[in-house]
């Protein structure tokens, strides 16, 4: 059983359920509780693993909506705009895209006005920053 498969494994199980225990992780893994010990110290210390977190059903959140907001970035801003955006508080997660949009970030807030004055206030003003296009997550599917 080679290492690449044995990482496979253990990460499958985590991304089911983010709080399975080891002896849980080892038994669907096909491992020894030391194994899943050592990938898991691995694997957070390589940062492939960054985080545990929850799935939440956004139809189910009373008094809370979460948007992916895709923002358009000047290629010759695009680090210190990533950086500033790093540090605004409401953007829980930020990823780079290949998609239709240079940057994509997860913004949680109380309602749609107050993401749209997260994006007026705080993503859209940051030099480099030319638009932000929010989307929102109305119910989980699967």
């Amino acid at each position: 059983m080679s290492a690449d498969a044995t990482e496979d494994r253990i990460l499958s199980v985590l991304e089911e359920d983010a709080q399975a225990s080891y002896a849980e992780i080892a038994e669907r893994a096909g491992v020894s509780k030391p194994t899943v010990r050592k990938y898991i110290e691995k694997l957070e210390g390589d940062g492939v693993i960054v985080g545990y977190s929850a799935d939440i059903d956004p139809k189910k959140l009373s008094g809370r909506s979460i948007a992916f907001v895709g923002i358009e970035v000047e290629s010759g801003r695009y680090v210190e705009a990533t950086r500033e955006l790093k540090n605004v508080d409401d953007i829980e997660t930020l990823y780079s895209s290949s998609g239709d949009h240079t940057l994509m970030a997860e913004v949680r807030a109380p309602d749609g006005d107050a993401v749209g004055a997260i994006i007026a206030d705080a993503i859209l003003p940051i030099d480099g920053v030319t638009a932000a296009h929010p989307s929102f997550l109305q119910e989980r599917l699967k």
